[in-house]
């Protein structure tokens, strides 16, 4: 498959291309100016969005930008079914639907959240590996890896499976989630993992993040816990995940370029 560019645009430094692939769509950032067929290859990190956001969601943007800027890498992200520029179907709408009448009534929505995201994840899993595939034909991203993995939320759901079955992603972020159908996935991942859970999550039970959070096999895995609901996670994880890709995508601390 060809990964077709559909926009070019450099925002703070940083260059911002919009592709489709066969019906994905997605963006690749790298640094302002550089050619992405010839340049020399970084590592990549790839930035999987939450639930009812997109390749282009605001914290995917800052991240991507940070992880250019900041450590030299470059990274891509996309949307995941249903979600962004791809059409939405039938199911799709209906799960929204029951989504924010749940929510609306104070009922309990992980099961909901489970089956839906286990059902886009069987779908996104082989076109996260097609994206790599196709970005490995670009110069600036060099292929067999480093790649890293991004991804809370519906970024786990989806990711836990795709770092599972991708010998090429050799370190992962993953949080805000604990279903239990993920274990078998988790008990197959051996690559350095940090987790982040939020301690007062009302989507996700504390006790089902840490049994999650066990299953994985790694050698080198790291908790971080901290207090809030789902959607506060603090500002700080940014850099650390940071610090954590940079110690397993490279040899070096990060640094400007």
């Amino acid at each position: 498959m060809h990964l077709h560019v559909t926009s070019q645009t450099t925002i703070s430094g940083v260059g911002e291309r919009r592709f489709t692939l066969d019906g994905i769509t997605g963006a690749l950032w790298t640094p302002a100016g550089t050619d992405a067929d010839t340049a020399t290859p970084r590592p990549l990190v790839l930035l999987g969005h939450g639930g009812g956001q997109h390749s282009h969601a605001p914290g995917v943007l800052a991240r991507a930008q940070r992880y250019v800027t900041h450590c030299g890498f470059v990274a891509a992200a996309i949307d995941a079914p249903g979600h962004g520029d791809r059409p939405r179907t039938a199911a799709d709408e209906q799960f929204f639907a029951d989504l924010q009448r749940r929510m609306a009534a104070g009922e309990p929505v992980g099961d909901l959240l489970a089956e839906d995201n286990a059902t886009r994840a069987h779908q996104a899993v082989p076109e996260w590996q097609a994206t790599l595939d196709a970005l490995e034909t670009l110069g600036c991203v060099a292929p067999g890896g480093p790649v890293g993995y991004w991804g809370v939320s519906l970024g786990t759901m989806i990711g836990i499976p795709l770092v599972a079955a991708e010998q090429r992603i050799t370190a992962a972020v993953f949080g805000l989630v604990g279903a239990r159908h993920l274990t078998d996935d988790a008990a197959r991942i051996t690559v350095p993992v940090q987790f982040l859970l939020q301690w007062d999550d009302e989507l996700v039970p504390r006790e089902a993040g840490l049994a999650l959070f066990d299953a994985f096999a790694s050698t080198e895995k790291t908790l971080h816990a901290n207090t809030g609901r789902h959607m506060d996670l603090p500002r700080f994880e940014v850099a650390s995940a940071e610090l954590f890709f940079t110690r397993h995508l490279t040899t070096g601390d990060p640094v400007t370029r």
